[in-house]
C-alpha cells in the first residue's frame, strides 16, 4: 500500500468532492496520507481532517510564504496542536525566495522559531526550500535541525545537496516532478540516492505527474511516480511501494 507523505486536502480545490475522493483512497491502494499545514487556517482544517479519517495524519506549521501572518499567539496555538497523537511533524516550514511576497527576514525569523518548536516537541520537520538553498542549510545547521530530522519536501536541488541532507538525517520527498521531461535534476537525485532515503509525496492538489500534468493532483496519481522510480532504479514497482512505505513510517515515527 502507498504512503503519501505530503498532501493538502484542505485546499479549496477539493471542496466539491473531498469526502467522496478521500473515502475511496484505501480502495485504490492508498494506505496513509499526511495532510500538511501551510497557514494557520489550513492547520485548523488539517486538524479537522485527521479527526475525521482514520488513515489521515497531520503536520502543523506555517509555510514561508504565509509567515507574515504569524504571531507569538499563533505560535502558541500551533504548539498546543503538537500534543495531538495524530500530529506527526512540524511543517511545512522553511524558506521560499521564488516569489517576492514575504520579507526574507520574516521568513528566517519564523523558520528558526518553528525549528525550535519541533526540537522542543521532538518531532520531525517537513522542510520547504525553494531558490533558497544556502540560507536554508545555514539556518538548519545553526538551529541543529539534524537533532530531530524530517523530510526535504519537493526536493529541487542537486544530488550532492540531497546527500548532505540525508547525512543530516533527512529524507528526500519525491513527487510528480520526477515524471516531467524537464525533471532531469530530480531523476539524477533518485538515481544516486539509496531508495531507503526517499519518500513518496504528491503536494496535492499541485504538481500532478505525467500524463496528468496541469490537472488537479491527488494521491491516486502516485503510481506514476512509483513507476518512474522503479524504472530509474531497475527494480519492481512493488519494491518501491514497500520500501518507501517503510521509510515514511520511520520518518514520521509511526
Amino acid at each position: 500500500m502507498i504512503f503519501d507523505t505530503h498532501a493538502h486536502y484542505d485546499d479549496d480545490a477539493f471542496d466539491e468532492d473531498r469526502e467522496r475522493l478521500l473515502s475511496d483512497m484505501t480502495n485504490h491502494g492508498i494506505e496513509t496520507i499526511v495532510n500538511i499545514g501551510a497557514s494557520l487556517q489550513s492547520c485548523q482544517q488539517t486538524m479537522a481532517l485527521l479527526n475525521s479519517y482514520d488513515f489521515i495524519y497531520g503536520a502543523i506549521g506555517v509555510h514561508p510564504s504565509d509567515t507574515d501572518e504569524l504571531t507569538e499567539e499563533g505560535m502558541a496555538w500551533l504548539q498546543e496542536q503538537l500534543s495531538h497523537p495524530k500530529v506527526l511533524a512540524v511543517g511545512e516550514i522553511g524558506l521560499d525566495y521564488h516569489y517576492d511576497d514575504t520579507d526574507k527576514d520574516v521568513q528566517k525569523k519564523w523558520f528558526r522559531a518553528q525549528i525550535e518548536m519541533a526540537r522542543d516537541a521532538k518531532l520531525p520537520m517537513v522542510i520547504h526550500s525553494r531558490d533558497a538553498m544556502a540560507d536554508t542549510m545555514e539556518i538548519m545547521k545553526e538551529c541543529k535541525a539534524e537533532e530531530v530530522g524530517g523530510v526535504i519536501h519537493c526536493f529541487s536541488y542537486g544530488a550532492q545537496t540531497a546527500k548532505t541532507y540525508v547525512d543530516m538525517g533527512f529524507y528526500i520527498g519525491v513527487g510528480g516532478v520526477l515524471t516531467f521531461q524537464n525533471g532531469k535534476k530530480l531523476k539524477q537525485v533518485v538515481a544516486e540516492l539509496p531508495l531507503e532515503a526517499i519518500v513518496l509525496e504528491t503536494d496535492a492538489p499541485y504538481l500532478s505527474p505525467e500524463p496528468n500534468r496541469g490537472k488537479r493532483n491527488s494521491s491516486l496519481n502516485l503510481p506514476y511516480v512509483v513507476a518512474e522510480i522503479a524504472k530509474i532504479k531497475d527494480i519492481s514497482e512493488q519494491e518501491v511501494i514497500e520500501i518507501t512505505n517503510q521509510n515514511a513510517r520511520k520518518l514520521y515515527r509511526m
